[in-house]
């Protein structure tokens, strides 16, 4: 699904503070893999989640995403294909919004905006049915604005959101820093509930070792712009919180 051959990404080239942050990575997720990316602040992970959405362009190399040569193309023409849940929930939603609002404008990510969508009973209905799957009685308050909502709340339905138009890659940009444990623990949960329910590519980018060894099929560790460790099947599930606090020893 995710193809990265000899990427390159150099910040501020030729300057005295030039920076590799990628370093001549190749990497193969494929179709339906949970790939959990952990590593140091600087080693890379954040930069290159960055290039397969493609918030940033890499320097040199290609990537390919569901067969397609996406190399040069902008953010917004790979969101057919990707989307991307924030560290900050407030990144996710439009605050002045209501509730149905914000899932109608997640339905049209990938489609001309002037559709109607989300002003009848029938969508209205779907909507309420998948908030209700959360069990936290946002169901009946569609017509409230999300912006009045907690951190966890809307990172939830940022959740939900993502899956309500065409989608194959869910990228998770540490999504759950900003959140209390009980209500990262709940949007975690989600996160793979819908990565297996949907049968999603997914990368999440992760500070948090526990949740590392608890979540995905494949563990990859960065460091300096490079993979230092990629694990995956029977040797990932099999790995031990304290193997994961080794590598950073």
């Amino acid at each position: 699904m995710i193809q990265l051959s000899n990427i390159n990404k150099t910040f501020n080239t030729g300057k005295p503070n030039q920076v590799t942050a990628i370093n001549n990575i190749d990497l193969d997720i494929k179709t339906g893999e949970f790939v959990v990316i952990v590593g140091s602040n600087g080693s890379g992970k954040t930069t290159l989640l960055n290039l397969v959405s493609g918030n940033i362009l890499p320097n040199s190399g290609s990537i390919t995403i569901d067969g397609n040569n996406v190399t040069r193309l902008p953010e917004h023409k790979r969101s057919k294909w990707i989307a991307r849940i924030f560290q900050n929930p407030l990144l996710g939603t439009a605050a002045d919004l209501s509730i149905i609002d914000n899932f109608r404008l997640a339905a049209l990510r990938t489609k001309a905006k002037n559709l109607s969508i989300g002003k009848n009973d029938q969508f209205k209905s779907l909507v309420k049915d998948r908030i209700a799957t959360l069990g936290m009685g946002l169901e009946d308050k569609i017509e409230q604005p999300i912006g009045t909502l907690s951190g966890g709340q809307r990172q939830a339905l940022t959740l939900l959101m993502s899956v309500m138009d065409t989608c194959k890659i869910l990228l998770l940009d540490e999504p759950t820093a900003a959140l209390d444990p009980r209500s990262a623990e709940n949007v975690l949960r989600i996160a793979d509930s819908l990565i297996k329910e949907y049968q999603l590519t997914a990368i999440l980018v992760t500070h948090n070792l526990k949740d590392a060894g608890n979540y995905g099929s494949r563990i990859i560790q960065m460091g300096e712009g490079e993979i230092l460790k990629d694990i995956a099947g029977t040797e990932k599930q099999s790995l031990h919180q304290n193997e994961l606090f080794n590598w950073f020893g």
